[in-house]
């Protein structure tokens, strides 16, 4: 047993002993392959090298060899810059953490990190070496590189304390000193940076960088002309950056001791950081321009100052303001010392500022606020002010020249001293002339009263009266009015003023409105023998007087009077024509009146008065018996005016004539034709009674009464009560007995709804509503009226019920009315009523081309006054503005623009600017909002965007501050206003983007 068991012993001894010299043998040869792989590493054969320890890796080895094998893999794919050397060492790294090699792998990494430029991985590595491990070489280069790389990282502390160790070392010493130096440069630590800069000053690669570092320093040290020196001798081995920054030291350093010329050249050579100027480069440029009066340059630099909110942006506002002043660009000079007096880093060149800001708005306006109120306040917060004087005589002179009488009243109201007296009476008159243009006629009368109450200036006390007069004569109040116009042409001042030409075609108005035609007809004369110029006047006066004689039986003057009138050939040329004929009929010329007519119809053939020319000249065939010829006449008139104001009589009278000619069967034919068609109208009524006597005096009276019954407008039984009823309301009516003439009108309304004068009686009543202030009482009957047939109440009907409509608003309703007021109308003041109405009313309900068909018609009337006319132009434009009708729209506002007066004169204005504009002529569109700033300033939204079309100007003509100012203006102070106030900051967005392309400082 024992010898068995000693011989597997000896056996497992043999067996083992053979496997170990087996072992010995590889691992023999392994280290061998090892050793030359080192040996070619050594000798710098990387790559040869790489293959065999490669080879040795894979082979069964311990994990020490395997880790040395992979530690030289890494650093021969490192030597041979193979593309994944740093993940090769990563690896090895991660892997074989406890291989001695480990501290030697940090330091390759991040040596091979740091020779790539990837500092931030560099650092990682550099951070994970034992330095304690390193031999003093190594130790150097670590430390100058680890420095180096928390330099790249801004890392200044850090960087400072690895470049202190290696300050002394022979061969990283000047690279540790140059650097820092240059962050101590960086900190503004000139001091330290010189201590260090010094030691390096000597070494020829350091000397150019140095020149520009220290020229730098000497200028932020204030040593002006040291930097000078130095930025001269480093400008010619400097790079392109370098020099740009050499030319702003050396520029802004002769800046500084005020020597301009030698500093222009220098700084306009600056090309900026990163091709962006500052603020204060701007302001250095522009006002080196500004001390050698180049004017116009220093402007160009100035403006591109916008979004300044400092010392050096009030400075150079200032003296922008002042730059724009030595050239005559007073809008300009206003904006530039508004923003220049809004900020307070210097209290002196606010208060200049503010000073300039005052008197420039009182000499060109303000589209801001108020001149007044500038001025107002410019006295307000510099009480002590060696221009008090000025300003205060600018403050009162303001309230005139402003013309934003409005608010100059306002101001007024609070400080009624007794020296702006003068001024109150002035501004009450302004601002009355201001309300009666807008139709404001009774607020008018209060201010030309509150005017007349001062009497400082003669002058304008007369004026006061005048205009007083006028409101009294628009309301009716027409003999209030002729006692003004006569006090007025009794004042000494009234031959000096404008309104004095006119006096007599006002005081003749005023009789005539009173029905005292003599004396009318002699002021008529009066001004027609002294006024000859004003020919619409003249027209006009010579038709009045032609009246007031005419109305007074004074024929023949009055001929000679119409006769003048046809001679002027003027609009009215056909009215005086008629008169001129009828008149002949009342000096028993008939014959004269024929011809007249006759001529008349020949010659005007589209006239209103034609329908009327027509039945005179048929009445008087007829007075002359020449019953054919009145009978065509007749006929034509028919033919003509089918449903004129004188069919109805037209045929009646033909009915008439068979009736006297004795020819029954053709007058009762023509008397059933007027009964048919124009039933319950008063000539049915005669032609029925007419009638009846044909049919009695023919024995035909059941022919008659079987006829008659057929007529709903005769009640046979009831005549009698019928018109004593209404005779007892019409009674009251007559006697102007309101409210009893509504009591009895209605009662006979609703006894005899069909009654023989239920026409009248429905008119009569809805006029008795009316002048009760019963207004909607008063629409059913107006409605029945116009229902009827035409007759002699149909035309006030329609155009008392339009009205009705029109001041409720109710525009469905009043446009049926209206138009049909157009078409019935005889009176041309009802036709141009209608028309004018019918333009506002489809323009309020949005019906654009149908409001601009009437506001088309309005215009073509010669008759038109200047207000309606502003109106329709108004409608025409707005219409086309929102139809995108950009021609029209432009044609509309250049007419509106010549008559218009207030707030359309404003609003024509803008339009002006805003096409100019658009057309690139931004020097006249700028007048154009200037001259609306100046005269209109009372009308704040058309003044707001004036100026928003304004900075589009500006920023077209290339003044970026101009633009940037009044948008910033315009947003911060019309608030009221929002659609301007978002346009303003889309059109000021658009500035600032493009500015800040090459501004640095704006902020958008």
């Amino acid at each position: 047993m024992q010898k068995i068991t000693a011989f597997i012993i000896l056996n497992l001894l043999v067996g083992s002993a053979t496997l170990s010299a087996q072992q010995t043998e590889i691992y023999i040869h392994q280290l061998t392959e090892f050793d030359k792989a080192v040996s070619l590493y050594n000798d710098k054969q990387f790559l040869a090298a790489q293959i065999i320890f490669d080879r040795v890796k894979q082979d069964n080895v311990s994990q020490d060899v395997q880790a040395d094998c992979a530690y030289y893999i890494a650093f021969c794919a490192i030597k041979l810059n193979q593309s994944n050397a740093d993940q090769l060492m990563e690896d090895f790294v991660t892997e074989y953490p406890t291989s001695s090699k480990q501290n030697q792998a940090y330091i390759g990494v991040s040596q091979y990190y740091f020779e790539q430029g990837n500092y931030p991985q560099a650092l990682e590595y550099f951070d994970k070496v034992d330095e304690s491990g390193l031999t003093y070489a190594e130790q150097e280069k670590f430390n100058f590189q680890k420095g180096y790389a928390y330099f790249t990282a801004k890392k200044k502390k850090e960087a400072t304390t690895y470049f202190n160790k290696v300050q002394n070392s022979q061969e990283y010493g000047s690279q540790a000193k140059y650097y820092l130096g240059f962050m101590a440069y960086e900190a503004d630590d000139y001091k330290e940076a010189t201590k260090q800069f010094d030691q390096v000053s000597g070494e020829e690669k350091y000397k150019e960088k140095l020149s520009y570092f220290q020229a730098d320093m000497n200028f932020k040290l204030g040593n002006f002309q040291k930097a000078i020196e130095l930025g001269k001798a480093a400008m010619a081995k400097s790079n392109a950056l370098e020099k740009s920054e050499l030319n702003k030291i050396i520029g802004e350093s002769y800046f500084n001791l005020k020597q301009y010329n030698e500093a222009l050249p220098y700084l306009k050579e600056y090309k900026g950081k990163k091709g962006k100027w500052s603020n204060t480069d701007f302001y250095q440029l522009g006002y080196t321009y500004y001390q050698q009066k180049d004017y116009e340059n220093a402007i160009v630099q100035f403006s591109k100052i916008i979004d300044g909110k400092d010392f050096v942006a009030q400075n150079a506002y200032y003296h922008l303001g002042e730059s724009y002043m030595k050239t005559d660009k007073k809008q300009q000079a206003l904006n530039a010392f508004k923003n220049a007096s809004e900020m307070d880093f210097d209290l002196k060149i606010q208060e200049d500022a503010s000073l300039n800001y005052a008197k420039l708005s009182y000499e060109i306006g303000n589209s801001y606020q108020s001149v007044p109120d500038v001025l107002a306040t410019f006295m307000a917060k510099y009480p002590n002010s060696p221009s008090k004087n000025e300003v205060e005589n600018l403050l009162i002179n303001s309230y005139i020249t402003s013309k934003n009488y409005k608010e100059a009243l306002t101001l007024l109201e609070k400080n009624k001293s007794p020296e702006n007296r003068l001024a109150y009476q002035k501004v009450t008159f302004y601002r009355g002339l201001e309300l009666f243009t807008d139709g404001s006629y009774q607020e008018a009368q209060k201010m030309f009263k509150a005017s007349l109450k001062e009497q400082k200036d003669a002058k304008f006390t007369a004026r006061a009266t005048f205009w007083k007069a006028e409101t009294e004569y628009v309301l009716d109040n027409f003999n209030e009015a002729l006692l003004s116009f006569k006090q007025f042409e009794g004042m000494a001042e009234a031959k000096n003023t404008p309104e004095f030409k006119n006096i007599n075609y006002n005081i003749a108005y005023c009789y005539f409105k009173q029905k005292e035609y003599d004396q009318a007809g002699n002021y008529f004369q009066s001004f027609i023998e002294t006024s000859k110029d004003d020919k619409t006047r003249l027209n006009d006066s010579y038709l009045r007087l032609g009246d007031s004689r005419f109305v007074t039986s004074k024929y023949w003057p009055a001929m000679d009077a119409y006769n003048k009138a046809i001679e002027l050939k003027s609009v009215d040329a056909d009215y005086a024509a008629f008169q001129k004929a009828i008149s002949y009929g009342f000096v028993s010329k008939n014959d004269k009146k024929i011809e007249d007519f006759n001529k008349f119809l020949a010659t005007f053939k589209t006239s209103q008065y034609r329908d009327d020319a027509l039945f005179e000249l048929g009445n008087t065939y007829v007075a002359d018996n020449k019953t054919d010829l009145a009978l065509k006449t007749y006929d034509q008139l028919l033919s003509e005016f089918k449903n004129g104001t004188y069919s109805s009589k037209s045929v009646l009278r033909q009915g008439l004539i068979y009736y006297n000619a004795s020819k029954d069967d053709q007058a009762i034919t023509k008397f059933k034709k007027v009964a048919a068609d124009y039933p319950k109208s008063p000539e049915a009524l005669e032609a029925v009674a007419t009638a009846r006597l044909i049919y009695v005096d023919n024995g035909k009276v059941d022919e008659y009464a079987t006829w008659v019954r057929t007529l709903d407008f005769v009640e046979v039984s009831d005549s009698e009560l019928d018109n004593d009823t209404y005779e007892a309301a019409e009674k009251q009516y007559l006697q102007n007995n309101t409210k009893q003439a509504i009591a009895t009108l209605s009662s006979y309304v609703a006894k005899f709804p069909r009654g023989i004068h239920a026409l009248k009686a429905n008119f009569y009543l809805a006029q008795s509503y009316y002048a009760d202030g019963l207004e909607a009482n008063s629409i059913p009957n107006y409605e029945y009226v116009i229902a009827q047939s035409k007759s002699e109440f149909t035309e006030q009907a329609l155009a008392r019920l339009s009205e009705i409509h029109l001041k409720k608003n109710d525009f469905a309703k009043a446009i049926p009315v209206l138009k049909r007021l157009e078409t019935d109308a005889d009176f041309p003041q009802n036709i141009t009523f209608a028309q004018a109405n019918l333009m506002r009313s489809y323009y309020d309900q949005k019906d654009y081309p149908n409001a601009v068909v009437y506001a088309d018609k309005v215009l073509a009337n010669p008759k038109t006054d200047n207000k309606v006319k502003s109106d329709a132009q108004i409608i025409v434009a707005r219409s086309a503005i929102k139809a995108n009708d950009e021609g029209k729209a432009r044609t509309a506002y250049a007419n509106l623009l010549k008559i218009a007066k207030g707030e359309l004169a404003a609003e024509a204005l803008y339009y002006d600017a805003y096409f100019k504009n658009k057309d690139l002529k931004y020097d006249d569109s700028n007048k154009s909002v200037q001259k609306l700033a100046r005269d209109y300033s009372g009308y704040k939204y058309f003044g707001a965007k004036g100026l928003v079309v304004m900075a589009k100007n500006y920023y077209g003509l290339k003044d970026s501050f101009q633009a940037t100012s009044i948008l910033e203006s315009v947003i911060d102070n019309f608030n009221d206003y929002p659609d301007v106030v978002e346009e303003a900051k889309t059109e000021l967005d658009i500035v600032k983007t493009e500015e800040a392309k090459t501004n640095s400082s704006i902020n958008k």
